[in-house]
C-alpha cells in the first residue's frame, strides 16, 4: 500500500471518528459540542478531496472505504433525526414565545 492509499483509509477513518462522536453529542443533547466537531469534520473533508481526487485504491481498500463510508452515512443519519427533533422542538419555543409576546402586547400583560 502507498503513503497516499494509506492516507486515504486513514481519513475516513478519522473522519467515522468524528462522525461517531458527533452522533454521541446529538444523542445526548450537546449542541455546541456537535457544531465545534462538524467544523473539524468540514477542515479534513477540504484535505480529503485533495488526496481522493489523486489517490487510486486497490480492491481491498476500495472495499474498506466502501464500509467507512456505510457507516459514516449511518451516523449522519442518526445525527439528522436528532437534530430535526431538536429544531422542531426549538421552533415550538419560540412560536410559543412569539405568542405570548403578541398576546402581551395586545392585551397590555
Amino acid at each position: 500500500m502507498n503513503m497516499s492509499a494509506a492516507q486515504a483509509i486513514t481519513n475516513y477513518e478519522v473522519l467515522l471518528a468524528l462522525t461517531g462522536q458527533m452522533r454521541a453529542a446529538a444523542v445526548h443533547g450537546e449542541w455546541d459540542r456537535l457544531i465545534s466537531i462538524e467544523q473539524q469534520r468540514s477542515q479534513l473533508l477540504v484535505e480529503m478531496k485533495l488526496i481522493d481526487a489523486v489517490v487510486k485504491l486497490d480492491a481491498t481498500l476500495r472495499q474498506r472505504k466502501t464500509q467507512l463510508i456505510e457507516n459514516i452515512l449511518a451516523d449522519d443519519t442518526e445525527i439528522r433525526n436528532r437534530t430535526q427533533v431538536w429544531m422542531s422542538q426549538l421552533q415550538r419555543n419560540i412560536d410559543s414565545n412569539n405568542n405570548a409576546q403578541r398576546l402581551r402586547q395586545t392585551y397590555g400583560a
